[in-house]
């Protein structure tokens, strides 16, 4: 023994005699049981070695003092390290095999084998988790934009494409979608992600004017983030699948929100009176195109019928001009007596002639039914 013999019992490394001399390694007799006695002192070590050696005997005949327990023993560590390559992968994972840290294989859910630590060893990333990364703000309670969160202005506040202001809070989904290349190609998954989403969405909004980041093409602006997002992730061979991005908060800085919203409200009143206009316009036109197209077809309708007059007038003259040449005394009577009974038929007085009507008896005039008769020549 390398510690120096001390008593004739054999010493052990503390000083004290062996179970030959009937002391413990602290001085005390130890008990049949290998514990200490009365005295409360700690087990016997050598002991408890001693009792460990004749169990593994009664297990492995011969024990270890021959060749064949050697090789056993090696056999079972070995087998116990073999076994130590079995892995499973849960549903949604991928297992990434690697070789001396180097990247070998991508293995499926299931139960599977690889060479044990310390030759290999395998990573098992979730493929199917969809994380979020905030950009603008910082959430102190739980996922996403709520009452409870910290305004980060450094990563909100930029400039749109007509040289305004704007603070814009907004938040990244995305998934692993290969492995290998997220787990040995980025260093920092959730930094590198958030850099090249401020990158991106700071690209887009500087081409782009307030009020349609604002309000008009803020659908646009997300979708035009997520593709110039998705293509530097695919250059940086990231292994990163961009899902979703969304603009949680789109308003101005904090000191200039007041003009703003007074702006706001001056442009809505303008688009509603716009609105009013064109509601009356497409009011009054149609009524007045009626009208016009009415009046129109009256006028054609009134000069048809002068037309017509007229050609019947002419045609009439000329017809009396040529009785008129055929006989003039019996034209001449003939026109004075319709001239006559045409101008005496508007008339409302009635004239009798005293000489004829039988001896002065007192004829009978229907007053009303000449009236209404002279009405319907006048007419």
């Amino acid at each position: 023994m390398p510690w120096k013999q001390q008593g004739g019992g054999g010493g052990g490394p503390w000083g004290g005699g062996g179970n030959g001399g009937g002391q413990g390694p602290w001085g005390g007799k130890p008990s049949g049981g290998g514990s200490a006695g009365g005295s409360g002192g700690p087990p016997d070590i050598e002991d408890l070695i001693r009792k460990g050696q004749d169990r593994m005997k009664s297990i492995l005949p011969g024990g270890f003092g021959g060749a064949r327990g050697l090789i056993i023993a090696l056999l079972l560590v070995v087998i116990v390290w073999l076994l130590s390559g079995l892995y499973r992968v849960q549903p949604g994972e991928n297992g990434i095999e690697l070789l001396f840290g180097r990247y070998v294989n991508t293995t499926q859910p299931g139960l599977n084998f690889w060479a044990p630590w310390p030759i290999g060893s395998v990573q098992k990333p979730n493929v199917e988790k969809t994380n979020q990364t905030n950009i603008g703000f910082r959430s102190l309670g739980s996922v996403g934009r709520n009452d409870n969160v910290r305004d980060v202005a450094e990563e909100s506040l930029m400039l749109t494409g007509d040289q305004n202001i704007i603070d814009i809070d907004f938040v990244v989904q995305w998934r692993i979608k290969n492995a290998p290349n997220f787990l040995f190609n980025i260093r920092d998954p959730q930094t590198t992600v958030k850099l090249a989403a401020e990158s991106s969405i700071r690209e887009i909004v500087g081409q782009t004017p307030l009020e349609e980041v604002l309000a008009t093409k803020r659908t646009e602006v997300e979708a035009k983030t997520r593709d110039v997002l998705q293509r530097i992730m695919d250059d940086y061979k990231a292994g990163v699948f961009i899902a979703d991005v969304k603009m949680q908060k789109v308003d101005p800085p904090q000191k200039v929100i007041d003009a703003f919203n007074d702006v706001q409200r001056a442009r809505q009143d303008k688009e509603r009176q716009q609105n009013e206009a064109e509601a009356y316009r497409n009011d009054i036109v149609p009524k007045a195109k009626g009208e016009a197209s009415r009046q129109l077809e009256q006028a054609a309708a009134y000069r048809e019928r002068l037309i017509k007059e007229a050609d019947g007038e002419a045609k009439r003259f000329l017809s009396v001009y040529e009785a008129y040449k055929t006989g003039k005394d019996v034209t001449t009577r003939r026109l004075y007596l319709e001239r006559m009974q045409d101008v005496l038929s508007k008339s409302e007085k009635v004239i009798v002639d005293q000489g004829q009507g039988g001896g002065g008896v007192m004829p009978y005039l229907p007053l009303p039914e000449l009236r209404k008769r002279s009405q319907g020549a006048a007419q």
